[in-house]
């Protein structure tokens, strides 16, 4: 397939996908129709929903190395409709950007990545492996019925996965600026402290837990957990909440309960941020219960087949030397992560993802296709 045709090809889908308004968990027909470019090369395409979210996994080759690339059709809710200069669900093109919710995150690379594999297969190549597309509807929201099901069900019955290329908007300022080749931990806790209510005129007689409780926080904000390393930053304790009282004046709350996230890099695992936060709590003498919820483990790619294929790809077509990142937020590549294969995530510049008036560059969607298009074929062709 000529460079202009599916440039063209993509920006159409890009259009298509944006035109369908699937705000989690609904698909509202993206995967639908990703299937039907799909089965059209020849893809084996497996639908898999799990409650009330679309997935699909599909797949052409029989042996060899697999190459996935995955994604979501998900978007946040637009916001106020009225403060958008076009409706978000009517794509639009302005100044050499393409307006719409979920243009950057992600369904320009969901374009990006159908139209690649359509060029790659264009001359019936073999392959020297199998390609495969994993997409969910579920990214965007609480994330228990999508992508992490999908894993469960290809490791139940032994599928594997080698590489992967996840298509969240990871560039920063151009196309390609950087990947992510890792993410840090995410372990999130809601500590409830106890004291006795009482007249705040009267304060012998009761017990302030947010007097108690502040001298245990400051402890754990300046706790040193590690140093991080060459590819993650130190680990991070974040305060998100914290809330007491009655609502009266005169009062002395008989509990408080706060939350805080950490970030936790590879120097540490989350058993021994736990460990080491609730002997912090007990040192200071509280009396607390403390819940834990494990958003997701650190992973890390090192420099090898994967990271290389990305890097002389995106050199190809951008002409940049790209930067490696395990910065930000949490995506489903840590669930992918966990089957052991390596990872990195590649898409769009992502200044405007979750915003009013999301956009992506409309130059930037063949681009992208090119770029993917260069990692299928050196690591499944070259």
């Amino acid at each position: 397939m000529p460079t202009t045709e599916y440039g063209k090809s993509a920006i159409d889908l890009t259009r298509a996908l944006i035109e369908r308004a699937s705000v989690t968990p609904t698909d509202a027909g993206c995967q639908a129709l990703m299937m039907e470019r799909l089965e059209a090369l020849g893809f084996r395409c497996e639908p898999m929903r799990f409650g009330d979210v679309d997935n699909f996994w599909a797949v052409i080759g029989d042996q060899g190395p697999t190459l996935v690339f995955a994604g979501h059709t998900d978007v946040v809710p637009t916001g106020p409709e009225d403060r958008w200069k076009s409706a978000p669900f009517e794509p639009s093109e302005r100044d050499g950007q393409l307006y719409g919710r979920g243009a950057a995150d992600m369904k320009a690379s969901l374009a990006a990545m159908v139209v690649a594999a359509e060029a790659l297969l264009a001359d019936k190549p073999t392959l020297n492996g199998r390609l495969a597309f994993l997409i969910t509807s579920d990214e965007e929201g609480p994330a228990v019925n999508g992508t992490v099901r999908v894993v469960e069900s290809l490791v139940e019955r032994g599928d594997t996965i080698d590489w992967c290329v996840v298509g969240e908007p990871s560039s920063s300022k151009s196309l390609g600026d950087i990947i992510k080749n890792g993410r840090r931990g995410s372990l999130g806790a809601t500590v409830t402290v106890r004291g006795v209510q009482g007249h705040i005129a009267y304060p012998h007689l009761a017990d302030n837990p947010i007097h108690r409780a502040f001298a245990a926080f400051d402890a754990l904000i300046n706790e040193h957990w590690d140093d991080g390393n060459d590819f993650f930053a130190p680990t991070s304790l974040q305060f998100s909440n914290i809330n007491a009282g009655t609502g009266a004046t005169n009062v002395i709350p008989g509990e408080l309960v706060a939350r805080f996230n950490i970030r936790f890099c590879t120097e540490v695992t989350d058993i021994e941020v736990r460990h080491r936060c609730e002997e912090i709590l007990s040192a200071h003498g509280l009396s607390f219960d403390i819940e834990w919820a494990l958003s997701g483990q650190p992973f890390l790619t090192e420099p090898g087949a994967l990271v290389d294929a990305a890097r002389l790809s995106i050199n190809e077509v951008t002409g940049l030397d790209t930067e490696l990142s395990t910065g930000g937020g949490t995506s489903d590549g840590r669930f992918i992560a966990q089957m052991g294969c390596q990872l990195v995530e590649l898409g769009p510049i992502n200044a405007s993802i979750h915003q009013i008036d999301e956009h992506v560059a409309v130059d930037d969607i063949p681009r992208l296709t090119k770029i993917y298009h260069g990692i299928m074929r050196r690591l499944l062709i070259a």
